[in-house]
């Protein structure tokens, strides 16, 4: 049975090219997405005479993204050589659970990225922190840039869990409903 689902998984790869193609194209746009989100928040700094020096570095949540856009790379490259020279194609499933921890890694890092931003545009007066884009306007731009193609990268591997499901999901035959027992019985 094992073998058959294999089969299976092999021959609907195979037989929709469109998917992919589509998969692969994803994938590979991922890789330069992540190195462009990677090397903008890594040369990401400023300096004001006043106030110093700011940088990726010392903002926690900005290493987190470049961790996780670099795993996101590295798995994307891996997935697209695994996929051209076969080897691990006919296991969808693991490509259907990679995907998603994958996505769920991204989002996790762009909300934390989210939240410097805001904190950096708009402070916040409760605990009396002024907002630092007046100040490091350069340095906001740069991650808000960075944020976006981070976003990009979240839209290619929402896409990407989606088509995962779909094969393998598609290896199974759907429950039967009432009135197909009904009709079995009779």
């Amino acid at each position: 049975m094992s073998s058959n689902i294999e089969d299976d998984t092999t021959s609907s790869n195979n037989h929709n090219p469109v998917l992919k193609f589509l998969d692969c194209s994803l994938r590979l746009s991922v890789v330069p997405l992540s190195a462009a989100t990677i090397c903008l928040t890594v040369t990401n700094k400023e300096d004001d005479s006043m106030y110093g020096e700011v940088k990726f570095s010392n903002v926690l949540g900005l290493k987190y993204m470049v961790c996780i856009s670099a795993i996101c790379a590295g798995y994307a490259f891996l997935a697209v050589v695994a996929s051209c020279i076969g080897c691990l194609v006919t296991k969808a499933w693991l490509f259907f659970v990679s995907d998603q921890i994958i996505a769920y890694l991204v989002v996790t890092s762009g909300a934390a990225v989210m939240e410097i931003v805001f904190l950096a545009y708009n402070g916040d007066q409760k605990i009396t922190w002024s907002e630092a884009c007046g100040t490091y306007g350069k340095f906001c731009n740069g991650m808000k840039v960075a944020l976006i193609l981070h976003a990009l990268v979240l839209c290619c591997f929402i896409v990407l869990a989606v088509i995962s499901a779909y094969r393998v999901f598609s290896l199974f035959e759907p429950p039967f409903s009432s009135e197909d027992v009904q009709e079995e019985r009779t």
